[in-house]
């Protein structure tokens, strides 16, 4: 059964209250047509409780515009959604992506996350190639994908809706690098299932990195609005010192949009449930709306919070990662970078659901309270710990 219009309907209900499922929910695919975006293909979900998203076939299958009974919750940053051939990756000291830099979810890898980065080539086996030059959050980001497929299906008296395809990341004497994505939702449902596989379809040894960069927009993002996370731990504040609460914004409270805001980031450990899985939420009180992501540790072992709090580009990232906030460097040297040989792969299963109304608030932050409590101080000393990556999924 779907629960569309506060009424359960069967497959057959929906079948004779119109001609054609459309009319309520539904997957549509369209080409944008106008500035820096035009010619992007894009999918249109709408699951008939008020839940709309779109995603860019041709970035990545990432999530562009995300919104819940006509609210806002996904970002879009003055750069806009820019045609992926508008995109110049080695541009700007490797601080281009910027220019490209919009959206709900902004996936980031395959092979390189965070800021800039030079390692050696020698695994690429091509003695001109000494060096791969990595830009800030790698390439994957602005890559079409060859869409394979999209569209409603029903499974008895549920209908989920639904979109597949490949985003290959590929050089010659270098990477090739596949992600496969698969975004679902349920007719009648708040929630959008994202289950991600990342191939070495190529035969060198290749490093793998990812992150996902899920940015919250207003009105879920205003002033007084919370950050939820069950926080064993605060790591490492990229404002720490003398700086750390100079600012005057901590982790947990947002305010209203800032003038000349230096961004802040911060890597918090967090505590799983005994099934491996990590919430963390943003939810503003005054409106009766959140936004939840919940991922798995064995997955995604380290978190961060993005804090773009600058009048005009307003927006806080939940950023769940398979290394730490130091970047790839960190990662080669201390043996936690991912290898991966030919037909290795890598899973990240990940849920986003909307939280509408003071209950749904009330019981994500229960659940989440129950797993760790955040700290209470807005300024709490960051530790320095980073700990091992290695074997950090559920409770033992």
């Amino acid at each position: 059964m779907v629960t569309l219009f506060d009424r359960e309907m069967s497959r057959r209900d929906v079948a004779r209250h119109a001609g054609l499922l459309s009319q309520f929910a539904g997957v549509r695919l369209m080409t944008l047509g106008d500035g820096v975006e035009r010619g992007i293909r894009m999918l249109e979900f709408r699951t008939g409780t008020g839940l709309r998203f779109t995603v860019l076939v041709d970035r990545a299958l990432d999530i562009a515009d995300c919104e819940h009974r006509g609210r806002s919750i996904g970002w879009n940053s003055p750069a806009g959604f820019r045609h992926p051939g508008l995109h110049d990756y080695e541009g700007e000291g490797g601080l281009a992506w910027l220019r490209s830099f919009s959206g709900l979810l902004v996936t980031c890898g395959l092979d390189h996350i965070l800021f800039m980065d030079e390692e050696p080539a020698g695994h690429y086996v091509y003695g001109p190639r000494k060096t791969v030059s990595h830009s800030i959050h790698g390439r994957v980001g602005t890559i079409p994908a060859r869409l394979t497929g999209y569209g409603e299906r029903w499974e008895g008296e549920r209908c989920i809706l639904w979109c597949e395809g490949v985003v290959q990341q590929a050089a010659v004497f270098g990477e090739d690098l596949h992600l496969v994505r698969r975004i679902e939702a349920d007719v009648g449902g708040n929630e959008i299932r994202l289950s991600d596989r990342v191939v070495n379809h190529g035969f060198y040894r290749t490093p793998h990195m990812f992150c996902y960069h899920i940015n919250v927009g207003h009105p879920v993002l205003e002033e007084g609005s919370r950050y939820l996370a069950p926080i064993e731990d605060v790591v490492w504040a990229a404002h720490a010192g003398e700086a750390y609460r100079s600012s005057g914004v901590g982790y947990r409270t947002l305010p209203a949009p800032q003038d000349n805001f230096h961004e802040q980031v911060w890597q918090h450990e967090m505590q799983a449930d005994e099934a491996g899985r990590v919430p963390v939420a943003l939810v503003n009180d005054r409106i009766g709306l959140g936004f939840e992501v919940e991922t798995r540790k064995d997955q995604f072992p380290c978190q961060f919070e993005w804090q773009n709090l600058q009048a005009g580009q307003y927006a806080l990232g939940i950023e769940p990662s398979t290394n730490h906030v130091l970047g790839h460097a960190y990662a080669r040297d201390n043996g936690e970078l991912i290898w991966l040989e030919h037909g290795e792969e890598r899973r990240y299963d990940t849920a986003f659901r909307v939280l509408d109304g003071a209950e749904a608030i009330a019981q994500t932050e229960e659940h989440i309270r129950s797993l760790a409590l955040q700290p209470e101080d807005a300024f709490p000393p960051p530790s320095g710990s980073h700990r091992p990556i290695a074997g950090r999924g559920a409770r033992p």
